[in-house]
């Protein structure tokens, strides 16, 4: 009998709980100007207001089906939540307070605090307060606006997801996309896919796999990113990017070009400061340095880029296994610097310089380019020059100081100062060796043509001697410390295989390039209505009454 008198209770208490919980859903008519019954529903004329759990409904006029916990609202509609700060309006909605879903049409504005979002579509489910729109939108805050054509709004999680035709705009910059998560606190922005951002400076930052933006504080990351501005271009696999201190730092196949000097500087990892133009890359570093005919080549370990017309000294410069490739010269070294003030270009440790057939050496040595070519050489301590003849013998010269003079790449004068030795073979009709000629003096000037010595010339009586050609051997036709260090001669080849540059895709697809305005054909029905609003009637066939058919052939 207790048992029996339990289950009754139970159950009695169940079907309490059920009806207060239907009760407390029921959609609940708070005031109206006017009542009418109609079938199926009842309608509420003039200042309307409703309820539901939360929520405060207003509007002009309600159409409210009872039985089904649902109405249609016309006119000034307005949905006030008095859980969450969230507001909406529009000309016409339809509520279910079973699911608790609005369906919002024509001219609606979905407000939470700052943000606000307007369309003409918008489904809002209070259950889960979620709001999508789903034909155009556009959502408004104390920072940006951002407009596509679908949109999914998590109010709980502050979270807008935008999609197809995205824009994204600023004071400082409008950014387009197909495919964008915001963040409204504290106003992030991270997109998939291709994304083109345009600065009020007519900068362009471009990411080819997705990007995030820290919008506030104007920082960017960019995933096969490109930034492009009037004196420089930089790209790489990851880029970051902060606006306010002008800086960038780039991971993955970094590239920095500076317009202005035509060099553009490759690596793995990369830092760019565009305010002062310094910039330092390292991991199998590469520099191009265009001419207008030709382009030089160099590679390192790591390079250092500083270009500001407020330094005293503007200049390049590479450290560790220093290689350069240019269409006249060719040389390594340890460490090198180039000042693009005076295009000089000086080479430390163990440097080498190959110009033709020519091989110099020294402890220390700067050469300059002119017009785009070698101009001359200075060469400090240790200094070595060799030169290979016609017949391919050994022309040697060293000294303490050696300064080499080049006409259109080629080396035209050899000056040497201070413990000058030379060893140059006599040619006869420059086919035949006679011997070798081995001088010693405080300073030896000798003049080329065509690679090969043509006269030479000695302030001080010189100490020399000439060895015939039947007598020159391997000792004898060899100056102390001479090496012929020609395999170690850097080609493109071997610029390739450290790094080979990649090229930009200047033209590559960029959303702001697809026109604003998109062209529709009409359709073959809109056709016919347009035709009949102006008075043709294309669906009749009008025919004179007296008008007989055409005879075909052979009926005649």
């Amino acid at each position: 009998m207790a048992r029996h008198f339990f289950f009754l209770f139970s159950l009695l208490f169940i079907f309490v709980r059920v009806d207060l919980w239907a009760q407390q859903n029921l959609l609940e008519i708070k005031k109206a100007d006017l009542l009418r019954g109609a079938d199926g529903f009842e309608r509420l004329l003039g200042s309307v207001e409703m309820k539901h759990q939360s929520s405060l409904i207003y509007c002009d006029s309600a159409h409210f089906f009872r039985a089904e916990n649902k109405a249609k609202l016309f006119g000034n509609v307005r949905i006030i939540d008095t859980d969450d700060p969230i507001v909406t309006t529009s000309r016409y909605a339809e509520y279910d307070g079973n699911t608790k879903i609005a369906k919002l049409r024509n001219q609606v504005v979905f407000t939470n605090q700052e943000t606000t979002l307007y369309t003409e579509f918008l489904d809002y489910n209070r259950a889960t307060n979620i709001a999508n729109y789903f034909n155009d939108g556009r959502v408004v805050d104390s920072t940006n606006v951002l407009t596509s054509e679908k949109g999914l709004y998590e109010v709980s999680l502050e979270r807008i997801t935008f999609i197809n035709d995205v824009i994204l705009v600023n004071p400082d910059y409008t950014m387009k996309t197909n495919y964008l998560v915001y963040l409204t606190i504290p106003k992030t922005a991270e997109t998939k896919g291709l994304t083109n951002l345009v600065s009020k400076e007519g900068n362009t930052l471009d990411a080819h796999k997705g990007s995030f933006y820290e919008t506030q504080q104007k920082q960017f990351r960019f995933y096969e990113g490109i930034v492009d501005t009037e004196t420089s271009r930089v790209k790489a696999e990851e880029l970051f990017y902060d606006e306010v201190k002008m800086y960038y730092e780039g991971k993955g196949n970094v590239q920095v070009l500076n317009k202005e000097r035509e060099v553009e500087i490759y690596g793995d990892k990369g830092e760019y400061y565009e305010e002062r133009k310094f910039s330092k890359v390292y991991g199998n570093a590469l520099v191009r340095k265009y001419f207008e005919q030709d382009t030089l080549f160099m590679v390192s370990d790591s390079l250092i880029s500083i270009d500001n017309e407020v330094d005293s000294l503007n200049y390049l410069t590479a450290f560790r296994n220093v290689r350069l490739v240019k269409s006249d010269v060719s040389s390594r070294s340890d460490s090198l610097s180039y000042n693009f003030s005076d295009s000089t270009i000086q080479l430390f440790t163990d440097p080498v310089l190959w110009n033709e057939k020519s091989q110099i050496t020294s402890d220390s040595m700067i050469f300059y380019l002119k017009e785009e070519n070698l101009d001359r050489v200075i060469m400090k301590e240790k200094a070595f020059a060799i030169a290979q003849d016609t017949l391919l013998n050994f022309n040697q010269m060293k000294g303490r100081k050696m300064t080499g003079y080049f006409s259109e790449g080629n080396i035209s004068r050899l000056q040497i100062d201070g413990n000058a030795e030379s060893l140059y073979y006599l040619l006869e009709a420059d086919s035949l060796t006679q011997g070798v000629n081995v001088t010693l003096s405080a300073t030896i000037r000798m003049d080329f043509e065509d690679g090969a010595i043509r006269k030479m010339m000695y302030n001080i009586k010189p100490d020399g001697r000439f060895i015939p050609v039947q007598s020159v051997n391997d000792e004898n036709s060899r100056l102390d410390d001479f090496v012929w260090r020609v395999e170690e001669k850097p080609t493109r080849a071997d610029i390739d295989d450290w790094r080979k540059p990649e090229e930009i895709d200047l033209n590559a697809e960029n959303l702001f390039d697809v026109p604003e305005v998109k062209i529709r054909m009409p359709t073959d029905d809109e056709i016919q209505n347009s035709l009949r609003e102006k008075g043709y009637f294309p669906d009749k066939i009008l025919r004179p009454k007296n008008l007989r058919p055409l005879k075909q052939k052979g009926n005649e």
